[in-house]
């Protein structure tokens, strides 16, 4: 099995992404059944919002426990 199937997993869509469009990208998150964050960033949104990233790695983590 995948591991987006019987593992937790988080997305964060990007909500000024121009490649993949927030509408795909909340789909995608729903079929692996996601704790979704939204944040106002491109597609490269580890570089345009770093510190969003970082929170949910960690919150991520934190969870994972």
């Amino acid at each position: 099995k995948p591991a987006w199937r019987v593992k937790p997993s988080w997305y964060l869509v990007a909500t000024d992404d121009k490649m993949i469009p927030p509408p795909a990208q909340r789909s995608m998150a729903q079929r692996a059944e996601s704790k979704v964050v939204e944040t106002a960033g491109s597609h490269s949104v580890y570089v345009s919002k770093p510190k969003v990233v970082a929170t949910l790695i960690a919150q991520a983590a934190r969870e994972a426990k």
